[in-house]
Order: structure tokens, then sequence, then C-alpha cells
């Protein structure tokens, strides 16, 4: 048996990146996450992980890939990447070292709270780019559509650590998905305006 048959799809791509999936836990349950919707998975399904790799084995799997039609790695996946922070950056360690992809983080940006420490200051010279889904105007909004474990406090922790990781990763951006309100996609907008990042909608 390899590996993806006994784990799962660890690694999968879209376009230019390849995407690194290395856990399935979160600390929210968002409405439109597909991982609560089951009839949608489909042949997504292979992303819900058996069992998280370890360090090595997604090592491995870099070093078997052929990783010469892509231009960055992203950590993204059915769960919520900075779970498995020193992990991660071991493994971002070993791209930098042996490619010349760029790492990028698409995060909940609840790094803070899940780690018990400030974080932004551990990706400097380590990670590249930072995407923070903001998802909602409001920590009442927030809680309302994410359900993040953090309850009140998990709006302001993102917002912190957006602003917070400017400061070591050169490019940072919000997005929300497009599922709220025209309105609410516009405050959010002045909200990355304030903050000064990159701001889409997905």
């Amino acid at each position: 048996m390899d590996l993806t048959e006994e784990i799962g799809d660890v690694l999968y791509d879209y376009g230019r990146g390849l995407y690194a999936n290395i856990t399935n836990r979160c600390p929210c349950r968002c409405e439109f996450c597909i991982r609560n919707m089951t009839d949608a998975l489909g042949s997504a399904d292979s992303l819900w992980l058996k069992r998280e790799p370890t360090v090595e084995e997604v090592e491995k799997m870099l070093k078997d890939w052929d990783l010469s039609c892509y231009d960055e790695l992203v950590f993204c996946g059915y769960g919520e990447p900075m779970e498995r922070l020193d992990d991660l950056l071991e493994i971002a360690r070993y791209i930098k070292k042996n490619t010349d992809l760029t790492v990028r983080i698409n995060t909940n940006g609840l790094s803070d709270l899940i780690n018990g420490k400030e974080t932004a200051p551990m990706l400097e010279g380590v990670i590249d780019a930072v995407s923070v889904s903001l998802n909602q105007s409001d920590a009442e909004k927030y809680n309302d559509l994410c359900h993040p474990e953090f309850g009140m406090d998990a709006y302001p922790a993102m917002l912190k650590f957006t602003e917070d990781v400017k400061k070591f990763v050169p490019r940072v951006a919000m997005s929300v998905v497009g599922v709220i309100p025209t309105s609410d996609i516009e405050k959010c907008r002045k909200i990355t305006e304030k903050l000064e990042v990159p701001f889409r909608v997905r």
C-alpha cells in the first residue's frame, strides 16, 4: 500500500500551485465549508485524511513529486494548517532548502488561539505569503457563519494576527466567501483597506 492509499490525498494541485493537505483539524465549523456537506464531497472525499502524515512522509511525497511545473507550495486542505504549526514550518524549510518554490499558507487566522502564543514571528524567513479568511464584517456575524470554538475572541484574534503577520511575511492578503451579502463584502473590503492588505472574494 502506498502512502496515498494509507493516508489520503496529502498533495494535490491546482494551476501552478501544489497544495499540502496535512490535517483534518479545524477550530471552525463554517456554514459554507465543503467538509460539512457530505453529499457534495464526491471525489474530493480523498482529501479527508485517514491519519495525519508525518513530516518525513510529506517530505518523501514531495521528493517523489515532479515539482518543476509549480510556482508555489500552498498549505491548504480540509483542516486548518496552523493546527500543525511546527510541522508546517519544518516542511516549509525543506521546500525552501531544496526547491525554488515559494510557500503560502491559507489560514483562518486563528493560529495564536490554536497554539496559545503569538505565532506570526515564527513565519519570518520561512513563509512567503499568507492568505487569511476574513469571511465577515464583525465578530457576531463571523461567529454565526464560522462557529469558531473560541467564541467572540476569534474575530479580534484573526484581525490581530493579520496585522502582526504583515511584519514578518512579504505578502499578506484577506478574502471572504461570496455567499455573504454584498453589503457585508463591502464592509470587509473597508476592513482590509484599513489593514492595508489586498482583498478578494472567493
